[in-house]
């Protein structure tokens, strides 16, 4: 409490809060979305499961054995008994109480499905990390290793279900046996999970000052961003919390009207859907992809949506006006080579320039072309060729 009130409010830039605004919308928006265009769908489907109706992929899967359930019910009271130890038993160090878990393992389970929805239809996969930190920040301030733990359990969980759902999907359209298909999955998890503890523990003990940028030597490439930004995270939300943000004691309570515009705008979608049932590209509008992209922006520059948005209307341009039944054959094959043709090219400029010390600097990686963006904003504060507050 007294660095907080030494240092002050937490001060955002426009585009970041925005991002966080952006970012409640997103997560309220794929619920509203879900419920308002799959609903119908998932409860038909509900019933097809329940009456036993099989598709063209189910019957081939019939000659494998399926899964047993009480296999994922032994997996899930492990989980939840070894998470509950942890809490109970290092409650000091994890910092979170046993109802935590249980509520951050509800919330991983109501957005599993409707996630799951807009990730198979539309492969952009809506996190839950900023809702879970808000959640548990609000509950518990002052609790940074607790933010984080409730953000894991939440957030990452849910995040896993979905990439095992995409694999199980994946091995069932490929006719993989189920079982094999489970076995696979727990022992990757199991020798990842060990290769990476092991990993770290063993960076940990022999870099010196890891993760350290004042202690470092320059150059460095021990400086951790990722784990950096990780715990800044924790002490956003956990130490100071959002009630200093968000709420009254803070400078952004505006941004929580986001949440309910999250939720009203697919309703509106839905009924002009509805109003004009002839227009066809009202029901592609999907607000959590349009929000969640929007909010993935920063830091990057937005080279990336321009490069997306070029490439994306001259192909939809040619296919919808000579060839449209390309948009069915060649649309995921495109989608495909494109990301194939980043990895190619992420790998060989590694190999050819970053490994050769030699630095690619024009005009499309030079920030943002705005040379006020390093100008001081504090009042009082005199720097040439900067205007002063």
């Amino acid at each position: 409490m007294p660095a907080y009130l030494k240092q002050g409010r937490i001060n955002l830039s426009v585009f970041f809060s925005l991002t966080y605004g952006l970012g409640f919308a997103a997560v309220v928006a794929t619920l509203s979305h879900v419920i308002m265009f799959n609903g119908r769908e998932i409860y038909d489907q509900f019933q097809t499961s329940y009456k036993g109706k099989m598709d063209i992929h189910t019957k081939l899967m019939r000659k494998y054995k399926d899964i047993p359930n009480w296999w994922f019910h032994v997996m899930l009271v492990l989980s939840l008994a070894l998470s509950l130890i942890l809490c109970i038993f290092m409650k000091d160090q994890v910092q979170m109480p046993w109802w935590g878990l249980l509520f951050a393992s509800a919330l991983a389970l109501i957005f599993t499905l409707p996630i799951s929805i807009i990730t198979a239809t539309t492969n952009q996969t809506p996190g839950l990390n900023v809702i879970t930190e808000y959640i548990m920040g609000v509950i518990l301030p002052g609790r940074p290793i607790a933010n984080v733990c409730f953000k894991t359990y939440g957030y990452i969980s849910m995040s896993q279900a979905v990439s095992f759902l995409n694999d199980f999907k994946l091995g069932h359209y490929m006719k993989i046996p189920p079982r094999s298909m489970f076995i696979v999955q727990c022992a990757g998890t199991i020798i990842a999970g060990t290769v990476n503890m092991a990993t770290a523990w063993w960076l940990l003990t022999t870099i010196k000052n890891i993760c350290q940028d004042t202690l470092l030597p320059p150059n460095s490439p021990w400086t951790c961003p990722g784990d950096r930004v990780f715990f800044d995270a924790s002490v956003i939300w956990g130490l100071v919390g959002p009630k200093r943000i968000f709420g009254k004691l803070g400078n952004y309570t505006a941004l929580n009207w986001f949440f309910l515009g999250g939720a009203l705008g697919p309703v509106l979608v839905w009924l002009l859907h509805k109003t004009f049932p002839k227009q066809n590209w009202i029901p592609m509008i999907n607000l959590p992809v349009l929000l969640g992209a929007t909010a993935a922006m920063p830091p990057a520059t937005t080279l990336n949506f321009n490069s997306w948005l070029f490439v994306g209307t001259i192909f939809n341009f040619y296919v919808f006006r000579y060839r449209k039944d390309w948009w069915q054959r060649y649309n995921y094959v495109l989608s495909a080579a494109l990301d194939a043709g980043l990895a190619f090219m992420g790998v060989i400029l590694y190999f050819s320039l970053s490994m050769e010390g030699v630095s690619v600097s024009w005009w499309g990686s030079d920030g943002e072309h705005c040379g006020l963006a390093t100008c001081p904003t504090a009042k009082g504060i005199a720097v040439d060729g900067c205007p002063q507050h």
